[in-house]
């Protein structure tokens, strides 16, 4: 399993490589793509997805015209509680018709699994109006000769549903973005232990949205894919340390918004 690390995103404009022009008119265009698959923490011991293919729309036909499978990479089964704070897992990658995508979309196979934090390993189930795939809008030009990371982040909190009788329930929640067009917020907790959940919710330049995260064992947080806007980021823990807060934080695209050390007393 291929393991990309997304720190720091300051570097996701050098992974945009300059086109060259064509040396025939029958040469087609073509941009480099890779599909990354991050995750927004639940509270599980694992989730693990059994991920068959990746396929991209360049038509935005609700039939099966204009689907293309990308190549895949590494193995078809990922925990996707392994990829948080930057690590995320190359799950597909392609030379590609430089163009317009629509969408892009995840086909699952039948052996998804979740493991409770008792050590229980449960079924996870995929509604059967998901069986052609998993679509997740993505609405991106990809430009001659650029490398685009198209990041997909998976919201595991949102996308787990328990159904009450001991079984639970898949319905993915993903949004993808491009890293091309997007930020990063990161920072250091102090003390690590108050291992708090870092929330980063929009509060101006854009619709409403909350993406959140956890430090690793050294305090450190990176939250990818933040469209460019204005941030509240919270930071909740439990006793003994106290919560703390930073107001009207900018993220602007092509950059890593550093938010220094946090001190949760």
């Amino acid at each position: 399993m291929k393991i990309f690390r997304l720190i720091p995103l300051a570097l996701a404009g050098a992974l945009a490589l300059s086109g060259c022009a064509n040396d025939s008119d029958n040469t087609p265009a073509v941009a480099q793509m890779r599909v990354l698959l991050v995750d927004a923490p639940g509270d599980y011991k694992a989730v693990n997805i059994d991920l068959k293919n990746v396929q991209v729309n360049v038509t935005g036909t609700t039939g099966e015209d204009g689907w293309q499978t990308l190549d895949q990479v590494g193995v078809a089964r990922y925990n996707l509680l392994d990829y948080v704070n930057g690590r995320a897992a190359v799950i597909a990658g392609s030379t590609f018709p430089a163009g317009h995508i629509e969408q892009i979309r995840l086909v699952l196979g039948e052996n998804n699994t979740l493991t409770l934090k008792d050590g229980t390993v449960v079924a996870l189930k995929t509604p059967s109006g998901q069986t052609s795939g998993l679509k997740v809008k993505l609405n991106t030009d990809l430009e001659e000769g650029v490398t685009y990371n198209i990041v997909l982040d998976f919201d595991v909190a949102k996308s787990i549903v328990e159904r009450g009788n001991g079984e639970y329930n898949l319905k993915p929640v993903i949004r993808a973005v491009a890293l091309a067009s997007a930020g990063a917020i990161r920072g250091t907790v102090d003390p690590a232990a108050a291992h708090p959940q870092v929330l980063a919710i929009r509060t101006a330049g854009g619709a409403a949205d909350t993406l959140s995260t956890y430090p690793d064992n050294g305090g450190g947080f990176l939250i990818p894919g933040v469209s460019a806007g204005t941030y509240r980021v919270e930071f909740k823990t439990s006793a003994p340390y106290s919560n703390a807060e930073k107001a009207d934080v900018v993220v602007t695209n092509d950059h890593t918004t550093d938010l220094g050390i946090i001190t949760l007393n």
